[in-house]
């Protein structure tokens, strides 16, 4: 991450690293954790949508809820246009959150059952932005337009709407505070296939309409692919290569990035890398390289050597020592 990447960026994360303790350690042995977030650097800039990739269990959606401070990291840093979220109390970061807010993966457990779509979009109107009475409420039916239901639906509670119906709603309630940036976290798959598409054409249209900052969390390459600038891969915790989109379909260079892409249905090359075995539990994680007891090109080195994420190219970084391979 270059200094001129920091200049630019809307949201910097320096060192950010999460451990959440296990329960039940006993007495006479240390405590173990769960490292589920280990040294991630990142920036977003203004209107950029940054995906965030790897398999279950890579640490995805920790660093989504760790740079909007709804979980409190152990280590690290996340800077939203010069201000330290770290250093804001509870009522100023209260305050702060209308700038950057989050699209759950589940609409319906994101939303109030109890609460009117009405009701649910006029809540943070009220909060953030001080609208009343009939604004709120005029608001609150623009809100639903925008994002392509009707006014009659603002009367209406959660349980009457279809899953793609439901997200369009969180996605609105996400929009109420018009925030500058938005974590979304798997947005589209719960739904239906056949909802997706127009899903994710709302979500990419407002993003460009909007010009919003957008953390794209998901394991679908080919949705990752149409919808990014750039793409940063996860593995265990840890980045492995962060590229611009294109870069990084067109030319992988860390092995895990190659298997992934080699593994998305519609892959059409010659070569394609089995990953073989599991993903190593984070309470334990191998030494070194994390990758390295799945990586077809590992040596005894990558045992020993925690390897840094350093620039290819322009924009395009891996951590790997390996430079001697072909993917």
């Amino acid at each position: 991450m270059s200094t001129t990447e920091e200049t630019k960026a809307l949201v910097t994360v320096r060192g950010l690293t999460k451990h959440f303790p296990v329960r039940g350690a006993s007495f006479g042995k240390p405590a173990q954790a769960v490292r589920a977030v280990e040294d991630v650097s990142l920036t977003v800039a203004p209107g950029e949508v940054l995906g965030v990739v790897g398999e279950s269990g890579s640490g995805k959606s920790t660093v989504g809820r760790l740079m909007l401070r709804l979980v409190e990291p152990t280590a690290g840093e996340v800077i939203f246009d010069g201000q330290n979220l770290g250093a804001l109390g509870p009522t100023a970061l209260r305050k702060f959150r209308r700038h950057m807010q989050m699209i759950f993966q589940d609409p319906f457990a994101s939303l109030n059952s109890r609460m009117t779509v009405g009701d649910a979009l006029m809540e943070p109107l009220k909060l953030h932005l001080g609208l009343k009475g009939r604004d709120a409420e005029d608001q609150a039916v623009a809100l639903l337009e925008k994002v392509g239901l009707s006014t009659d639906h603002a009367k209406r509670y959660p349980r009457a709407f279809s899953g793609g119906q439901r997200q369009r709603i969180a996605i609105a309630r996400a929009l109420a505070s018009s925030p500058r940036f938005i974590v979304a976290d798997e947005p589209v798959s719960a739904l239906d296939v056949s909802v997706q598409a127009d899903v994710l054409n709302l979500m990419q249209n407002l993003q460009q309409e909007l010009g919003l900052a957008l953390l794209f969390i998901s394991h679908d390459l080919s949705v990752v692919e149409v919808i990014t600038d750039r793409v940063m891969v996860l593995y265990l915790g840890r980045v492995m290569e962060v590229a611009r989109t294109e870069d990084l379909y067109d030319n992988p260079a860390h092995p895990y990035t190659a298997a992934l892409l080699q593994a998305a249905p519609g892959y059409t090359g010659e070569s394609r890398q089995i990953l073989g075995g599991e993903i190593p539990s984070p309470i334990a994680p191998p030494s070194g390289c994390v990758f390295r007891t799945r990586c077809p090109f590992a040596i005894a080195e990558c045992a020993q050597t925690i390897p840094i994420l350093r620039e290819l190219s322009a924009g395009h970084y891996k951590a790997c020592i390996r430079d001697d391979i072909t993917l």
